[in-house]
């Protein structure tokens, strides 16, 4: 049950998205006859009800004394809208510092601007980049300005191994259709942005549009959970290799990930995530992001409102401290719940909830953001579905002080053609260091028992199980944690949402 903080949470929202939305409704209703506004803010050109002369729509007038009571709804929902965008860009910014392809503090993939890192392995525990990573996949990650410079991706040849092209424009949804789901084929793909106007290079497989400028990839290949494995999959790894079209010459570049170069940054302060959004700073940024994502078409009236209140806040200081005020409220009352699983997705069963229009989100704010804040750059649902709880089956949150068994039926292992995995995340949504350095089971896992009537029961807590059940055991802090399945290109069960997620019963 919410208690009484929630509730009025709840309410304090509702009663400025009541304000909000209508404008972007409105919109919505001429969406099918609109055209795409202009970056400056104009609106498109609507049909005279009186002629066939089009006429465009109207725009709040600069120079309007607008009341701070108002300009707090709007910041409001413009907070809640760009969250994920300024997200981006800080993201952006930090990543791209790399002098080159390297290990940012050894740990995380980073590179300049229009190149990838990679890893060799699955990612460090002591990551904090983003929340809830996983260690089935090796992961890779690079920002590019696609309008600036096209990137070239190349793609060896995986063989049977899962593998995935993950592409994210500035609003954090997907473009593009590259890996194993979509039988892509081994060469070189052209990342172009939307204003890019050359011609397909000879040599370029296929040539994909962002349609934002600012972009970035995050490679995901699968590896068992074997030291064969680790060995095996480095030579195609080595080819997972993202540059500027400039140095395209028709080839096949290798870099020995394994010998990857540590770059030095920011230390972790252990509070978790890094704080990629900085609500005092966040309207010095909105105007950045208006003026380089293109509205949705449906998005013009909001584009014309946040505009608005940008040229009001430019003008007027109290309005400005409005904005700064609102930004933090919004921060605390808003985004912050989101940090629940019981607020993200839909209700899965068995007190789990599960992704929905993930990276694909369209007019799903509530999905974009939610996602930004507690499980960044997530997958296609074709691509991944997945499945998050904080809570036991009785309703209980999850605590390492107990013991717990999550048993899959004979047959009821998640369906998928990819790979399935149960990974443990603490408070935080991170990684919990442990002896054992397990932080995921499934697929990956040679070793994992079976009962004798087929089923397959997982154990989680702080205190190991027992050395029988010691194969199937995440360990947990004695504090706080949660729980969370991915199932990758998932079969029918998975994509019509029939295959129900276990129950967890706490055993002790």
């Amino acid at each position: 049950m919410a208690d009484q903080n929630d509730v009025n949470a709840t309410r304090r929202l509702v009663t400025a998205l009541g304000a909000a939305l209508p404008l972007a409704y409105a919109s919505l209703a001429t969406a099918p006859r609109a055209e795409a506004a202009d970056r400056k803010g104009s609106m498109p050109k609507a049909a005279n009800a009186d002629s066939n002369t089009p006429v465009k729509e109207t725009l709040p007038p600069r120079g309007i004394l607008m009341h701070p009571e108002y300009a707090q709804v709007i910041a409001r929902m413009a907070y809640i809208w760009g969250w994920p965008m300024v997200n981006m860009i800080n993201r952006f910014n930090a990543i791209t510092r790399a002098p080159y392809p390297g290990l940012l503090n050894g740990v995380l993939p980073a590179a300049p601007r229009g190149q990838v890192g990679m890893l060799h392995d699955y990612i460090d525990p002591a990551e904090t980049f983003v929340t809830c990573p996983n260690q089935d996949v090796v992961y890779g990650l690079g920002f590019f300005s696609l309008d600036e410079e096209p990137v070239v991706a190349q793609v060896p040849d995986f063989g049977g191994r899962f593998w995935v092209y993950a592409l994210y424009d500035a609003r954090t949804n997907q473009f593009g259709h590259i890996g194993k789901p979509y039988k892509t084929k081994r060469g070189f793909y052209l990342l172009v942005g939307p204003n890019w106007k050359g011609s397909k290079p000879a040599g370029i497989t296929e040539i994909i549009r962002c349609p934002t400028s600012l972009a970035n990839a995050i490679p995901r290949v699968f590896q068992n959970d074997t030291a064969e494995d680790r060995q095996a999959i480095q030579k195609v790894l080595n080819q997972v290799v993202f540059y500027p079209l400039k140095q395209f010459d028709g080839h096949m570049k290798t870099i020995e990930w394994n010998k990857a170069r540590e770059i030095q940054g920011p230390q972790s302060d252990g509070s978790g995530e890094t704080k990629w959004v900085i609500p005092e700073k966040f309207f010095d940024q909105f105007d950045q992001v208006l003026d380089t994502v293109p509205p949705l078409p449906g998005e013009e009236a909001l584009y014309a409102q946040f505009r608005s209140l940008m040229e009001v806040a430019a003008r007027d200081p109290d309005i400005k401290k409005t904005l700064i005020s609102t930004a933090t409220d919004t921060e605390r009352e808003v985004i912050g719940p989101f940090f629940e699983w019981r607020h993200n997705g839909l209700p899965a069963g068995n007190n789990w909830n599960r992704s929905t229009n993930n990276a694909q989100t369209g007019f799903d704010y509530f999905d974009r953001t939610g996602t930004a804040k507690s499980n960044m750059f997530d997958n296609r649902p074709n691509e991944t579905q997945y499945f998050y709880t904080d809570f036991d089956s009785s309703g209980q949150l999850l605590n390492g002080a107990n013991a717990y068994e999550i048993t899959f039926a004979k047959g009821e292992d998640p369906p998928v053609n990819g790979f399935w995995s149960l990974t443990l995340y603490n408070e935080k949504h991170l990684f919990h260091p442990n002896d054992l350095k397990r932080y995921s089971l499934g697929t990956k896992n040679t070793g994992l028992k079976r009962n004798a009537d087929g089923s397959l029961t997982l154990h989680a807590g702080a205190t190991s199980p027992g050395a029988e059940h010691e194969s199937n055991w995440l360990p947990a802090p004695t504090g706080s944690f949660s729980l969370y399945i991915r199932a990758y290109w998932g079969k029918q069960g998975i994509l019509d949402q029939s295959w129900k997620p276990p129950v967890i019963r706490k055993t002790t």
